[in-house]
This record gives structure tokens, sequence and C-alpha cells, in this order.
């Protein structure tokens, strides 16, 4: 079975990528940032294989 990944975006730069857990360093802006989990858990946006478009427009 294949582990779930979510989707993450960086509060800094704003990059999103989709991984089982957040890096260490983003790869957007090479730094150590704090990544908010952007999955979107509702079937209005698609569910967990696309992003939240509410968190990924911020």
């Amino acid at each position: 079975m294949e582990e779930q990944k979510h989707w993450w975006k960086c509060s800094e730069c704003g990059y999103m990528l989709q991984a089982q857990t957040p890096p260490e360093v983003c790869p957007g802006c090479d730094q150590k940032c704090v990544f908010v989990d952007a999955t979107c858990y509702t079937p209005d946006c698609g569910g967990p294989q696309n992003p939240d478009p509410q968190i990924a427009s911020r």
C-alpha cells in the first residue's frame, strides 16, 4: 500500500510540494522554514490528492 502524501506550503516563500512529511530545508527559498499542511480534506476541492485552494492562494 502506498503511503499517503500531503501537500505542504512554506510559510516564508509559499513554495508547495507533495510529500509524506515536510523537508527540513525549503527547496524554494533554501531556508529552514515552517511548513503548513495545505492538503485538501474535503470533497469540495477534490480530496487529499489536491491542495486546499484557500491555503494555496494565501
